[in-house]
């Protein structure tokens, strides 16, 4: 029996620094299982430049997987090699697939400085050169002590990167440019030229890093046995790069290799715009609809909840839109903060989790809560979700956005899933209620709300018809009666 495909984000920003969670996952895997979860995708696994306490976009060695005595520590945050490689093959085991995360716009922590004649930029146009030639003290060298040549023999100078943020020569923090160097094209054009993000940034025209990251890409692929990429900051690496990377792996191990790309942005035609120049050789999350459903938190009752699928990737491009609701980067006090309110988020997990396009990805910070901030586990609430996808959410899809506060949609069910079908109202303001048909094949059912927010039932008559309500500022969820999401 086929069933949906429902990622989880597992992980979040604010995680303890105790390197438990590739533990954790190992035995919470047969629960992820159950809930319908089939594909996880697992934080940066490398060795980060803030050692045990780097979430690990802090890139320093991308061999090191939690094995050697580096930056202090052996464990990265989340375990040790050996933990890592059992959690892929126990979620595996699960039949679940594992996303690896892959970070290959810059590197951190770097083990010498090097002398480099650099060029200041404008931060906000770096595009703009502030200054001539000027030479400064770099954090470039990068000599894996720890690990020697184990793996790869590679050492990484200033000749593999485009330039840093730091000068130690003047204790400058700026944008500096390696003289003789050129920011990456095809890349976001945000401040004139979004190519430097942080850290030492790899220059992905060299021919000799590009040999040694397609090298690394078969390495850890044939060391951990994940199933495919969540792909960081794909805006600010130049969009030729990973069609050539992908297609290289794809073309030498012969697997299909998903991948998604985070390109933040807003703009739909910018996402659409950047698949194009890729091939479409990934999916994108869907950032644009991480916004309405933020402003539809916001706008006490004041946003259109007809047009909340407007301008997003899912809307576009269904196949390759991966939905999610919130992630590491907008938690309450990082850098793209945008936390959908609490109490708009069955809504928002509603619309990701009970639909036919997309593919949605769950928060751990939602499923788990986020102590460092005091937020609750939604569990109870996701557990409802998560199923009701897993078992009912099949069949023809009809929307029913019709008004600016209350809206709804039917799953009309198949045969393949019993009982499976469902309706589900909204509002973002005053409760009501909506006429919707459900199909001929849950004609003459009783229907109830699995949320347990209405106690009543629905009728629906010999065509299908019903009227299904839902509560003030809340969301209903209708399930055949007797049939439980257990």
């Amino acid at each position: 029996m086929t069933r949906n495909n429902t990622m989880m984000q597992y992980f979040e920003w604010y995680l303890p620094s105790d390197s438990t969670l590739w533990e954790k996952v190992t035995k919470d895997s047969k629960h992820l299982e159950h809930l319908g979860i089939t594909s996880v995708w697992l934080p940066p696994a490398y060795k980060g430049s803030g050692g045990v306490n780097d979430t690990g976009y802090g890139v320093y060695d991308l061999y090191d997987l939690g094995e050697f005595n580096q930056k202090g520590t052996i464990p990265t945050k989340y375990g040790t090699k050996d933990e890592y490689l059992n959690a892929i093959r126990v979620l595996r085991e699960n039949n679940i697939k594992v996303l690896a995360d892959i970070v290959l716009n810059h590197k951190m922590g770097a083990d010498e400085l090097e002398e480099v004649l650099a060029i200041e930029e404008d931060e906000n146009d770096r595009n703009v050169s502030l200054s001539n030639a000027l030479p400064i003290k770099a954090w470039t060298k990068y000599n894996f002590d720890g690990r020697g040549d184990k793996y790869s023999s590679f050492k990484w100078n200033w000749t593999h990167f485009h330039g840093v943020d730091w000068d130690e020569n003047a204790s400058k923090a700026a944008i500096y440019k390696f003289y003789g160097k050129h920011w990456d094209e095809n890349v976001d054009t945000e401040k004139g030229n979004f190519d430097y993000l942080m850290g030492a940034d790899i220059d992905l025209n060299n021919f000799d890093v590009i040999n040694e990251l397609k090298a690394w890409g078969r390495w850890y692929l044939d060391t951990a046995g994940f199933d495919g990429f969540r792909l960081d900051a794909v805006k600010h690496i130049r969009a030729e790069f990973f069609p050539e990377w992908l297609g290289k792996l794809r073309a030498d191990t012969g697997r299909e290799l998903f991948a998604v790309g985070e390109y933040w942005s807003a703009n739909i035609n910018t996402l659409q715009k950047y698949m194009e120049k890729t091939n479409n050789c990934m999916s994108l999350f869907d950032v644009p609809l991480h916004y309405n459903l933020y402003r539809a938190s916001i706008s006490n009752g004041e946003f259109n909840m007809s047009s909340i699928f407007e301008g997003t990737l899912v809307e576009k491009n269904p196949d390759k839109a991966i939905t999610f609701v919130d992630n590491h980067d907008t938690e309450p006090g990082q850098a793209l903060e945008s936390w959908i309110l609490d109490w708009f988020k069955p809504h928002a997990y509603s619309l990701i989790l009970l639909r036919q396009s997309g593919t949605p990805c769950v928060f751990y910070g939602d499923y788990y809560g986020i102590q460092e901030k005091d937020l609750a586990p939604k569990n109870e609430m996701l557990d409802i979700l998560l199923k009701v996808r897993k078992y009912f959410a099949y069949g023809y899809q009809k929307d029913y956005f019709n008004h600016n506060n209350i809206i709804g949609f039917i799953r009309e069910g198949d045969d393949e899933h019993p009982d499976s079908g469902l309706a589900v109202v909204m509002t973002d303001k005053e409760g009501g209620s909506i006429q919707m048909n459900v199909g001929r094949r849950l004609a003459n059912t009783v229907f109830y709300d699995c949320t347990g927010n209405l106690q009543e039932t629905v009728y629906v008559d010999n065509e299908g018809n019903g009227i299904f309500y839902c509560k003030d500022g809340s969301v209903s969820v209708w399930i055949k009666q007797g049939k439980y999401v257990n």
